[in-house]
Protein backbone atom coordinates (compact mmCIF):
# COMPACT_ATOMS: atom_id res chain seq x y z
CA UNK A 1 0.00 0.00 0.00
CA UNK A 2 1.14 3.32 -0.96
CA UNK A 3 1.20 6.66 1.42
CA UNK A 4 2.73 9.87 0.19
CA UNK A 5 3.58 13.02 1.80
CA UNK A 6 4.35 16.72 0.95
CA UNK A 7 6.16 19.58 2.30
CA UNK A 8 7.58 23.21 1.71
CA UNK A 9 9.17 25.90 4.24
CA UNK A 10 10.87 28.54 4.04
CA UNK A 11 14.50 27.95 3.68
CA UNK A 12 15.40 28.72 7.22
CA UNK A 13 17.89 27.32 9.96
CA UNK A 14 15.69 26.66 12.42
CA UNK A 15 12.88 24.97 9.85
CA UNK A 16 15.62 22.23 9.86
CA UNK A 17 14.22 21.12 13.01
CA UNK A 18 11.05 20.85 11.72
CA UNK A 19 11.27 19.11 8.29
CA UNK A 20 13.44 16.30 10.52
CA UNK A 21 10.90 15.49 12.90
CA UNK A 22 7.91 16.00 10.43
CA UNK A 23 9.54 12.83 8.43
CA UNK A 24 10.23 10.75 10.77
CA UNK A 25 6.88 10.85 12.40
CA UNK A 26 5.23 10.29 8.97
CA UNK A 27 8.31 7.26 8.47
CA UNK A 28 7.11 6.16 12.04
CA UNK A 29 4.31 4.16 10.60
CA UNK A 30 6.39 1.64 9.34
CA UNK A 31 7.87 0.27 12.53
CA UNK A 32 11.42 1.29 11.62
CA UNK A 33 14.31 0.55 14.51
CA UNK A 34 15.80 3.78 16.18
CA UNK A 35 18.88 2.95 14.18
CA UNK A 36 16.68 3.47 10.88
CA UNK A 37 14.91 6.36 11.89
CA UNK A 38 17.67 8.28 13.38
CA UNK A 39 19.58 7.44 10.14
CA UNK A 40 16.25 9.14 8.44
CA UNK A 41 16.20 12.10 10.25
CA UNK A 42 20.21 12.52 9.90
CA UNK A 43 19.55 12.35 6.14
CA UNK A 44 17.00 14.88 6.49
CA UNK A 45 18.96 17.16 8.18
CA UNK A 46 21.94 16.81 5.94
CA UNK A 47 20.06 17.33 3.08
CA UNK A 48 17.86 20.50 4.15
CA UNK A 49 21.04 22.30 5.73
CA UNK A 50 22.56 22.04 1.95
CA UNK A 51 19.50 23.31 0.20
CA UNK A 52 19.22 26.42 2.74
CA UNK A 53 22.94 26.81 3.22
CA UNK A 54 24.74 25.81 -0.21
CA UNK A 55 20.78 25.94 -2.18
CA UNK A 56 20.12 29.50 -0.96
CA UNK A 57 23.11 30.91 0.30
CA UNK A 58 20.81 31.56 3.69
CA UNK A 59 18.42 33.53 1.94
CA UNK A 60 15.02 32.57 3.82
CA UNK A 61 13.26 33.52 0.64
CA UNK A 62 14.09 30.40 -0.97
CA UNK A 63 11.69 27.47 -0.66
CA UNK A 64 12.87 23.67 0.14
CA UNK A 65 10.17 21.19 -0.55
CA UNK A 66 10.02 17.56 1.07
CA UNK A 67 8.20 14.37 -0.36
CA UNK A 68 8.01 11.07 1.19
CA UNK A 69 6.52 7.93 -0.30
CA UNK A 70 6.51 5.10 1.41
CA UNK A 71 5.52 1.72 -0.61
CA UNK A 72 6.07 -1.64 -0.07
CA UNK A 73 8.26 -1.32 3.10
CA UNK A 74 10.43 1.34 1.39
CA UNK A 75 10.64 5.07 2.06
CA UNK A 76 11.35 7.40 -1.05
CA UNK A 77 12.43 10.86 -0.01
CA UNK A 78 13.01 13.72 -2.17
CA UNK A 79 14.65 17.03 -1.17
CA UNK A 80 14.32 20.08 -3.34
CA UNK A 81 15.49 23.55 -3.70
CA UNK A 82 15.50 25.98 -6.61
CA UNK A 83 18.68 27.79 -5.36
CA UNK A 84 22.20 27.84 -7.67
CA UNK A 85 22.96 24.52 -8.14
CA UNK A 86 25.86 22.08 -8.24
CA UNK A 87 28.13 23.02 -10.45
CA UNK A 88 30.09 19.50 -10.15
CA UNK A 89 28.26 16.90 -8.15
CA UNK A 90 31.09 14.73 -8.14
CA UNK A 91 33.06 17.13 -6.85
CA UNK A 92 30.21 17.59 -4.22
CA UNK A 93 29.85 14.18 -3.58
CA UNK A 94 33.94 14.06 -2.45
CA UNK A 95 34.36 13.07 1.35
CA UNK A 96 35.45 16.57 3.02
CA UNK A 97 34.20 18.88 -0.16
CA UNK A 98 32.64 22.03 0.59
CA UNK A 99 31.71 25.43 -0.50
CA UNK A 100 31.76 26.95 2.58
CA UNK A 101 34.77 26.66 4.73
CA UNK A 102 34.32 29.71 6.31
CA UNK A 103 31.30 28.20 7.73
CA UNK A 104 33.16 25.45 9.40
CA UNK A 105 31.02 23.37 7.18
CA UNK A 106 32.68 19.21 7.14
CA UNK A 107 31.63 18.55 3.81
CA UNK A 108 30.07 14.84 4.79
CA UNK A 109 26.26 15.62 4.03
CA UNK A 110 26.27 13.45 0.58
CA UNK A 111 29.18 11.01 2.32
CA UNK A 112 26.52 10.51 5.34
CA UNK A 113 23.50 10.59 3.09
CA UNK A 114 25.16 7.84 1.09
CA UNK A 115 26.52 5.86 3.84
CA UNK A 116 22.74 5.55 5.41
CA UNK A 117 20.58 4.95 2.45
CA UNK A 118 20.27 2.30 0.21
CA UNK A 119 19.96 4.63 -2.59
CA UNK A 120 21.64 8.38 -3.66
CA UNK A 121 21.05 9.94 -6.64
CA UNK A 122 21.47 14.19 -6.94
CA UNK A 123 20.55 15.94 -9.96
CA UNK A 124 21.15 19.79 -10.15
CA UNK A 125 21.54 22.31 -12.72
CA UNK A 126 23.22 25.84 -12.00
CA UNK A 127 20.99 28.58 -11.17
CA UNK A 128 17.89 26.36 -11.16
CA UNK A 129 18.16 23.90 -7.87
CA UNK A 130 18.86 20.70 -6.86
CA UNK A 131 16.99 17.73 -6.28
CA UNK A 132 18.10 14.61 -3.77
CA UNK A 133 16.61 11.49 -4.56
CA UNK A 134 17.17 9.12 -1.32
CA UNK A 135 15.60 5.43 -0.91
CA UNK A 136 15.80 3.41 2.28
CA UNK A 137 14.71 -0.42 2.83
CA UNK A 138 12.45 -0.46 6.31
CA UNK A 139 13.74 -3.56 8.11
CA UNK A 140 10.79 -4.91 10.02
CA UNK A 141 8.41 -3.92 7.22
CA UNK A 142 10.01 -5.52 5.08
CA UNK A 143 9.24 -8.78 6.72
CA UNK A 144 5.27 -8.19 7.40
CA UNK A 145 5.58 -7.91 3.79
CA UNK A 146 6.44 -11.11 2.71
Amino acid sequence: MRNEMHLQFSARSENESFARVTVAAFVAQLDPTMDELTEIKTVVSEAVTNAIIHGYNNDPNGIVSISVIIEDGIVHLTVRDEGVGIANIDEARQPLFTTKPELERSGMGFTIMENFMDEVIIESEVNKGTTVYLKKHIAKSQALCN
